[in-house]
C-alpha cells in the first residue's frame, strides 16, 4: 500500500539543509509563493521555524491536521516540523522569516526561558492596527530583510537576535488574544491594548482617566471596569505601573539626579516623586538606586577562573 510522505525543505522548494546549520532566512510572501501560483503544498521543516507577517491579503492555512481562513493582519508561527500548507490570495503580501529552530531555542532559553513554550507551539495570531506591540512587528522585520544582506561579521548572531525579537512580539500578541479568549470578547482585547498603547506614549503627561476614556469612546468607569477584568489591575494603576517601570529604569541605567528623572516624568518636583516612588516601591529613589546598583555588582573573583586566558575577551 503506498503512503504519503510530507516533503522536508528548508524553504518551500529548496533541498532541506542540515539541521545543525545555524542560519536565518528573509523573503517576501510573493518571492515563493507567486511561482507556485500562490499554493504552496503540505510540507514541513524538520529544522527551522517560519514565522509569517501577513499585512495584505487572505489565506488558507494548513497547520498539522487542521485548517483556518485567515485575513491580514495577522501572524503565523509554524515551529519545526510542523506540517503546513497555503493558499494565497494573489494580493497577499508580507515578510517570512526562516530561522533555525535549535540555535534559535538555546538563545531564547538563555535570556528568556519563558518564551519557549510560545516557539514550540504552532499559532495564528490576529492584530489590531492599534496594537502598539503590532506597530513594532515591522521595523524588526526590515532589520531582518537588511541583515539577510549585509553578508557581514556577525551577521548570523545579529539576524538571530532580530528573530528573538520578533518571538517577543509574537508572545506578547499571543498573550493578548488569549486574554480577548478567555473573556470571550475580542473587542475588550483591542480597547485594553490600545488604552495601553497610549499610556506608552503619554504617560509622562499625567493625564486625567477622562482623557483616555474619551479616546477610546467610553466613560472613565467603564474603562477602569475593563481592566479590572482583562489586566486585574485599575486604569489608574496602568498608568501608575509605567510610570514606576520607567523611574526604575531610569534610576538604574543613568546618572540623572532624582531632581532631573522627576523633571523628565512630568513631576511637579523632586518630594512629590520621592513619595509617590515610595509609595509603590517601598523604598525612596535613592534607596532603590543603590540597591540595585549593589545587585548588579559582580563580586570579586578570589582566585583564576579555570578555564580563562590573561586577557580578558567578550563575546557577541
Amino acid at each position: 500500500m503506498a503512503t504519503r510522505v510530507i516533503p522536508n525543505y528548508a524553504l518551500y522548494g529548496d533541498q532541506a539543509a542540515p539541521g545543525w546549520q545555524n542560519s536565518f532566512d528573509f523573503e517576501w510572501i510573493p518571492q515563493r509563493s507567486r511561482p507556485y501560483n500562490w499554493e504552496i503544498r503540505p510540507h514541513k521543516h524538520d529544522a527551522f521555524i517560519q514565522i509569517l507577517y501577513l499585512v495584505q491579503g487572505q489565506a488558507e492555512v494548513l497547520l498539522d491536521n487542521a485548517k483556518f481562513a485567515v485575513s491580514a493582519p495577522c501572524l503565523l508561527l509554524i515551529p519545526a516540523q510542523t506540517v503546513h500548507a497555503f493558499s494565497f490570495s494573489d494580493d497577499m503580501d508580507g515578510p517570512v522569516v526562516t530561522a533555525a529552530q535549535r540555535p534559535l531555542e538555546s538563545l531564547v532559553g538563555a535570556a528568556m526561558p519563558g518564551l519557549l513554550p510560545t516557539i514550540r507551539k504552532p499559532a495564528i495570531i490576529t492584530l489590531d492596527d492599534s496594537s502598539g506591540h503590532a506597530a513594532l512587528l515591522m521595523p524588526l522585520f526590515l532589520s531582518l530583510e537588511r541583515e539577510a544582506h549585509l553578508l557581514s561579521a556577525g551577521q548570523v548572531n545579529a539576524g538571530m537576535a532580530l528573530v528573538a525579537a520578533v518571538c517577543v512580539q509574537v508572545a506578547r500578541l499571543a498573550q493578548v488574544q488569549q486574554a480577548a479568549r478567555a473573556h470571550g470578547n475580542p473587542r475588550k482585547a483591542a480597547q485594553i491594548e490600545k488604552f495601553r498603547a497610549m499610556v506608552d506614549a503619554r504617560f509622562k503627561q499625567h493625564l486625567p482617566i477622562t482623557a483616555y476614556a474619551e479616546q477610546l469612546g467610553i466613560t472613565p468607569g467603564q474603562l477602569s471596569r475593563l481592566c479590572r477584568e482583562v489586566l486585574g489591575m485599575s486604569s489608574l494603576d496602568v498608568i501608575n505601573a509605567r510610570l514606576v517601570h520607567e523611574a526604575q529604569r531610569d534610576l538604574v541605567y543613568t546618572s540623572n539626579s532624582i531632581q532631573q528623572l522627576a523633571d523628565s516624568l512630568g513631576f511637579a518636583d523632586e518630594t512629590y516623586f520621592g513619595r509617590f516612588f515610595r509609595k509603590h516601591t517601598g523604598l525612596s529613589p535613592r534607596a532603590f538606586r543603590l540597591k540595585a546598583l549593589e545587585d548588579m555588582l559582580v563580586p570579586e573573583s578570589t582566585g583564576p577562573v579555570p578555564g580563562n586566558s590573561a586577557s580578558p575577551t567578550t563575546s557577541a
